[in-house]
């Protein structure tokens, strides 16, 4: 399962244990494979990280859940709360 589809899939504390686990396997073989081989430094990494570093991340995440109201604009008004969670620690990845 890829990393999008197990976020999707996040419903409860277990799935969301499971996501984590592919977040953090995903930033390790990004950092493997920019290690071998880097990405232009003014776009993202091999496998679509945009924020290398913990403040960075966390910034993202952070403005993500500021600019959607914690995901209500895009539909996650509903969500139970570990599927939010997974978003800020996704957006993290991706958000710039």
């Amino acid at each position: 399962m890829n990393l999008e589809d197990r976020l999707d899939n996040v419903k409860d504390q277990e799935s969301f244990i499971l996501f984590v686990r592919d977040l953090i396997a995903d930033r390790q073989d990004e950092v493997k494979k920019e290690s071998e081989n880097p990405s232009n430094k003014y776009g993202p990494g091999a496998n679509g990280w945009e924020n290398g570093s913990i403040e960075s991340f966390l910034d993202a995440g952070l403005s993500w859940a500021e600019d959607t109201d914690f995901g209500e604009t895009q539909g996650l008004g509903d969500e139970c709360v570990w599927r939010k969670i997974a978003n800020f620690l996704y957006c993290g990845k991706i958000y710039e």
